[in-house]
């Protein structure tokens, strides 16, 4: 009744098929199995108090389940309004008795009432996705960081945040940047995102993507792996970058490169995936075509000029299907806004598989460990994942997917480690 009386969901009597899907997706996670079923022996997190910000799905489920596992007295709250899923927050307070404040579709100020009971829990352990938590005991409860050990950070956007905050000197405890891993970002964000925004898209709009011109704004992982899985449905791709490296890597792999000015005028789908503000502005929404699709798989809708976009439109037409609002311009052009710009992946379908975050969320947890178990040698900076860690989870996943690799002879380990033998 505790859990209960803590917890702030839509309905406890979704919890029957919150647990079917947790359970469904936990068959695709053998990395984090393994690491649940260890932190039930060793308990390494015994004791401590622990809040995330987290989107609440699922794949979270099963970690938070994890984290429980290892001793945490745990709070989840979510770090997006559209990304919950009703039916797996009530299961996790019902079925597993943790504590979640997450209602999909919250307006702002139950969003923050969620963060701010998230903080109420005084946790001494901390785990983000976008940083909207350590943002706000920063910002409200800086008298909280000297007893918090760490914090875990899911995702680029937060990690921008963090080490902006670094730099300035205002960060005020050690948080480790979870999303840098390679089994983090080259997979979740390459593959994850890749597949879902995909998917998220059909959902809402039932598009065919081939034949269709779709404008990739941004070429980092998330970008990239959306690019290839539009060109592997048939799309004509354009990638818009502010990188030179990554522009160049992206007309290397096949990809037109242009500015967002000049594919504004040709594509039929536009999708931000940067971590930065104003992408698309009113400017371009001026240019674009009838009928044009605007989506954001960005961690925040501040992608898209939203504001601007309701200035420029005469009419909005909301919900011409669900998760589709339609902006009237004054010449009569149609401009169609996907998910109010959130995450179009978690807004309008389920986020990624769980196979992907099988290995984010093992890294998490044994993150969450390795911070509890070294808090007192780290200081107040942005720490990268100990590449042990990346290592296990790695070699796990293969053996689950049924692969083995070599490995380095004597002699081949003693010529990586020598100079003096030469060609």
């Amino acid at each position: 009744m505790g859990v209960q009386r803590k917890s702030h969901i839509r309905d406890i009597r979704l919890a029957a098929g919150g647990r079917r899907r947790i359970e469904w997706a936990e068959r695709q996670m053998p990395v984090l199995r393994l690491v649940r079923e260890r932190f039930e022996r060793e308990r390494p997190l015994a004791g401590l108090r622990m809040s995330a910000c987290l989107h609440v799905t699922a794949e979270t489920a099963n970690l938070a389940r994890t984290l429980k596992a290892g001793g945490a007295d745990l709070l989840l709250c979510a770090s997006n309004p559209l990304s919950t899923q009703d039916d797996a927050a009530a299961s996790l307070v019902k079925d597993y008795g943790i504590a979640v404040q997450a209602i999909k579709g919250e307006d702002h100020a139950t969003y923050y009432r969620h963060i701010h009971a998230a903080v109420a829990h005084n946790p001494r352990i901390t785990m983000d996705d976008g940083a909207d938590l350590v943002s706000v005991i920063h910002a409200e409860y800086p008298q909280m960081a000297s007893r918090i050990m760490g914090s875990m950070e899911e995702t680029t956007t937060g990690v921008i945040r963090l080490r902006a905050m670094e730099r300035d000197g205002a960060l005020r405890f050690p948080v480790i940047a979870v999303n840098d891993a390679a089994t983090k970002h080259m997979f979740d964000n390459r593959y994850g995102t890749g597949q879902s925004t995909v998917d998220g898209i059909i959902r809402a709009t039932d598009i065919l993507l081939a034949g269709a011109t779709v404008v990739v704004a941004g070429y980092g992982w998330c970008g990239r792996g959306f690019a290839m899985r539009c060109r592997g449905m048939g799309a004509d791709v354009v990638v818009t970058e502010v990188n030179p490296v990554r522009a160049l890597e992206a007309l290397m792999d096949g990809f037109r490169v242009m500015p967002m000015r000049d594919a504004a005028a040709i594509g039929d789908l536009f999708c931000t995936l940067t971590g930065d503000i104003n992408v698309i502005r009113a400017e371009h929404f001026r240019r674009m075509k009838d009928g044009a699709l605007v989506a954001n798989s960005g961690h925040f809708n501040v992608e898209i000029d939203i504001p601007a976009l309701r200035r420029l439109a005469k009419k909005v037409n909301r919900g011409v299907r669900q998760y589709v609002d339609e902006y009237v311009l004054p010449n009569g052009r149609r401009i169609c806004l996907l998910a109010d710009g959130r995450l179009i992946n978690l807004a309008a379908a389920e986020g990624h598989p769980a196979s992907v975050m099988d290995m984010s969320f093992a890294v998490q947890a044994l993150t969450t460990e390795h911070c509890v178990r070294r808090h007192r040698t780290l200081v107040p900076k942005v720490y990268p994942v100990p590449q042990e860690i990346d290592d296990w989870v790695s070699r796990l996943k293969l053996k689950a997917m049924g692969a083995a690799i070599d490995r380095l002879t004597p002699e081949q380990r003693k010529y990586l480690a020598s100079w003096e033998m030469g060609t």
